[in-house]
């Protein structure tokens, strides 16, 4: 590497990349954030926004700032059981935290926020539109990127002591430094849209403050309260969309209107152009870093929606690689050793998660093989009526973390 490399590069302009991003330019690393796209609208994206992160935004002094983003609180999740009842399996309001909810916020509205943040630093550097294609290496290290501006038709190269992979879980810079994967079999896969909230006559559907999963004809709906409207999720076994598509919107339509009746009249002008897929991965690197690069967020660890923890997660490890790491850069005293650290410190709250998340998956895919709706068996949602101080556990799991995160005292304001 050349002695004028210096700094920190970022590719990927999610979560991890942003939060990264800001917290090493205030340490006083210069910092540059490579975004391909144009912006941050982007649907179908994680929008929860967890007590952690929000205890974060607060130490970094851009709470009241998010607190202009519109959002809706989640308060609890309740989940059908086999009696016929429904039982609260996580109460965020139990949780001992300044912020006992969950905030449902557009992505592209927090990403909004932590950019604009980022850019009040002299030394951040935001390229949107920019998309890094391939690696610099020398002697076995990498030293930089390649990049092209979509927009200008600029291509160039940049070097620089670190480069952070924040990429997402199809992460091209993973790729192109061959860090081997660990998949996770799942069975299912995700339809996400949206269902207005809204009557025909201009009334507003009341749908609560809480996440209750529904479950109709054999298939499980997640219904998100979004205000003005709902964010729908319906899980389908794995590589069932075709048939799905093949039995037609009219059998679609009444699916997600017998697992939501109060939402029929809206239900009737879903359209499977309204239809997004996810196809749902669980895996993680065996090892996060190679010389001079290191992955975190989804590059590191693809999370299952189950949760709603991907972004809480992907914030985390932003947070950590960059309380970590900023000394290292200010002095030019970057090692694989530091690297090797933040995967210490951060791959054990992602096992956690993941092996939760497994648990459930091996649930619903149970309930699939046999054709019957995931429900909570009655002997547990019994233990859970009569303990309600339980479902602090699964919220604290869900909405804090295994590993919360910090802002390092550098970067508070």
């Amino acid at each position: 590497m050349s002695d004028a490399a210096s700094g920190c590069i970022v590719v990927g302009g999610g979560p991890a990349g942003m939060i990264a991003g800001l917290l090493l330019a205030r340490a006083g690393v210069e910092t540059t954030v490579y975004e391909k796209h144009v912006d941050f609208l982007r649907d179908f994206r994680g929008d929860t926004i967890h007590p952690s992160t929000q205890l974060l935004l607060d130490q970094l002094g851009l709470i009241d700032a998010f607190r202009r983003i519109p959002y809706s609180r989640l308060d609890a999740v309740r989940v059908p059981a086999a009696d016929g009842t429904t039982v609260t399996v996580a109460d965020f309001r139990r949780l001992r935290h300044p912020y006992p909810f969950i905030a449902i916020a557009p992505q592209w509205d927090f990403l909004d926020l932590l950019a604009d943040a980022a850019r009040a630093e002299p030394l951040f550097r935001l390229r949107m539109q920019t998309e890094v294609t391939g690696l610099l290496q020398r002697g076995g290290r990498v030293t930089g990127v390649r990049f092209a501006d979509r927009a200008t038709g600029e291509e160039g190269e940049q070097e620089a002591l670190l480069t952070i992979a924040a990429d997402g879980r199809e992460s091209a810079m993973r790729r192109l430094a061959a860090l081997p994967m660990k998949e996770h079999v799942v069975p299912f896969d995700v339809l996400w849209f949206r269902i207005p909230a809204m009557r025909s006559d201009g009334s507003r559907i009341d749908v609560g403050r809480s996440l209750t999963p529904r479950g109709a004809g054999g298939r499980l709906f997640i219904l998100i309260p979004r205000g003005d409207y709902v964010q729908a999720a319906m899980l389908i076994p794995k590589g069932d969309e075709r048939a799905l598509r093949t039995a037609g919107i009219d059998a679609f339509r009444a699916a997600v209107m017998e697992a939501a009746p109060e939402l029929a009249e809206p239900a009737c002008t879903l359209r499977f152009d309204d239809v997004r897929v996810l196809d749902v991965r669980l895996n993680r690197a065996r090892r996060w870093w190679t010389r001079g690069l290191l992955c975190i967020g989804d590059a590191a660890h693809a999370m299952s929606p189950v949760g709603g923890v991907g972004v809480n997660l992907a914030v985390q490890d932003g947070v950590a690689a960059a309380a970590m790491l900023a000394g290292p850069l200010r002095t030019r005293r970057m090692s694989d050793a530091r690297l090797a650290a933040v995967q210490r410190r951060r791959a054990l709250p992602a096992r956690i998660t993941q092996a939760a998340q497994r648990v459930v998956h091996a649930g619903i895919g149970r309930a699939f093989a046999a054709g019957w709706t995931p429900l909570v068996p009655t002997r547990i949602s019994r233990v859970l009526r009569a303990m309600p101080q339980l479902s602090a556990i699964p919220a604290r799991l869900v909405g804090v973390g295994a590993r919360p995160e910090p802002a390092p005292d550098f970067a508070r304001r």
